[in-house]
């Protein structure tokens, strides 16, 4: 530790970002980094404590507490403060393999969990992780390390997701010969499509992509790996197969009126306007246009946000977005004690935006679409909100939200974007290769060996254990490569 009493010295000090009324103008990162200098000192506030919950990872009431990948955060924190980059770098690299995607788009798990955060403001290391990547790239530290031995085994990975591309990565390291299938144009898969540019932009993928493939990992797009034959000539030709191809099966909305034309789910929406960013910088107007439409999102979690920023970046006429659930408190309650994930009001960059624009939070809680009005031509221009209350089950004592009679009202939507998470993995693939599905609608694999009830296939990620975070995803894919190394080996140093 070497600053003992930072934490009493220093305040909390983070990046600041590019004013809104200039950022929605692009789909540029806006999150601008301290300097070097400043990062250090952030740091330095980093108690080393005695019981470091910010790298456990373990369940606290219920849910995660501290990184699921277990980054050793004091380690790194301390290299920070010191100066040591490279060593910083280093340490980072030995669990995380893609600091450059967690630094930007986690919600930071380990920061919720800060002891210094108990009274007063966590350690800024999730800001420290960004800037110990950045610097290791700035300085040519990010280099190709192909394996020095191949083992002559093949893997098969069935998607290029967070998951699937760190099972790759770390199963390329230990010297077998790696396949990634994507069926999308680019690889990425939920990194690429699923967060819009702003959030990540999608160079930085690149710049990770060429790295793998300087590696020795081979990448293979626009093949979509969901029937028998495909399936079958996999199994044939490969020593295993991984399949981490995400839960991209979208919750629905049935609501009377939902066949209206411009209702759309949200991934469908952003991954159109991710794309037509990359292919032509929206010019060939190739996406889901929300220009001077009254706009409707359906779900009040990350998103839903991501669709706000990208409908305020395309010029919406106004934005609405819809909650179900009630409004949670500003501040931690006795029930959700430290170290918990603090389940408190977050107001993300989106719904800042909109307040800045519009002149109010979007957000309308407890509330949910009752019907969709259409015009003449079938198009969607209402739609009838309708005020939720919880209520207990009885006999299973679960909180329901219980529509409230009479309290209806409508609004203008011109536009309607559905999200309200995945239910689960896509069938097809599940059907192809022959796999179990849990009740959940997932890939059922086992919770220590990844394998399914198929030999030689594994799963991993979000098509495994739901929809999650693109830290779980990481972890998953590390902890199904570990598995498959063990499989093909006999033993695993991973």
């Amino acid at each position: 530790m070497g600053k003992a009493t930072g934490f009493l010295e220093y305040q909390r000090e983070t990046g600041k970002t590019v004013p809104v009324r200039e950022r929605i103008a692009g789909f540029q990162e806006f999150h601008l980094p301290l300097s070097r200098e400043k990062q250090q000192i952030q740091g330095a506030r980093c108690m080393a404590c005695g019981v470091p919950f910010c790298q456990s990872g373990m369940m606290i009431g219920g849910m995660v507490s501290g990184c699921p990948l277990n980054n050793l955060v004091p380690e790194f924190n301390d290299l920070v403060y010191m100066g040591n980059w490279n060593q910083a770098y280093e340490r980072l690299a030995k669990t995380n393999c893609f600091p450059e995607f967690t630094g930007r788009v986690c919600p930071a798990l380990c920061e919720a969990a800060c002891t210094c955060g108990l009274d007063g403001e966590p350690v800024s290391t999730k800001e420290n992780e960004r800037s110990i990547i950045e610097n290791a790239f700035e300085k040519g530290l990010v280099t190709p390390r192909p394996p020095k031995a191949r083992t002559g085994k093949k893997v098969a990975v069935v998607g290029s997701g967070p998951s699937g591309l760190a099972a790759a990565m770390q199963l390329n390291k230990r010297g077998h010969l790696v396949t990634v299938f994507e069926r999308n144009d680019r690889i990425g898969g939920l990194l690429r499509y699923g967060i819009p540019n702003m959030k990540l932009d999608k160079s930085i993928i690149d710049r990770r992509i060429r790295l793998m493939k300087e590696e020795g990992v081979r990448f293979v797009t626009e093949e979509d790996i969901s029937t028998k034959k495909k399936a079958d000539k996999l199994l044939k030709e490969y020593d295993s197969v991984i399949l981490a191809c995400g839960a991209s099966n979208p919750r629905d909305l049935k609501a009377p009126g939902r066949d209206g034309k411009g209702i759309f789910f949200a991934v469908d929406f952003l991954t159109s306007v991710t794309k037509s960013l990359l292919d032509s910088n929206l010019k060939d107007h190739k996406y889901i246009d929300a220009k001077g439409k009254d706009v409707l999102v359906i779900g009040g979690g990350d998103t839903g946000n991501d669709c706000v920023g990208t409908a305020i970046r395309l010029g919406a006429k106004s934005v609405t977005q819809l909650e179900m659930m009630p409004k949670l408190p500003e501040a931690r309650t006795e029930n959700n004690p430290w170290p918990e994930w603090p389940r408190i009001l977050k107001t993300d960059y989106g719904q800042e935006e909109a307040i800045e624009v519009f002149g109010h939070d979007p957000r309308i809680y407890q509330t949910t679409v009752k019907e969709f009005i259409k015009d003449k031509e079938g198009n969607v221009c209402q739609a009838v909100l309708i005020s939720l209350e919880p209520k207990k089950d009885p006999e299973t004592g679960r909180l329901l939200m219980v529509p409230i009679e009479g309290s209806e009202k409508t609004v203008d939507a011109g536009l309607v974007l559905i999200a309200a998470g995945f239910l689960g993995a896509q069938k097809e693939v599940a059907d192809a290769f022959g796999v179990q599905m849990d009740p959940r609608s997932n890939l059922a694999a086992d919770n220590k060996t990844y394998a399914t009830n198929v030999p030689k296939v594994f799963a991993a990620g979000d098509a495994r254990r739901g929809q999650s975070l693109v830290v779980w995803a990481i972890r998953e894919g590390r902890e199904a490569a570990r598995a498959v190394d063990e499989f093909l080996m006999g033993y695993t140093n991973l």
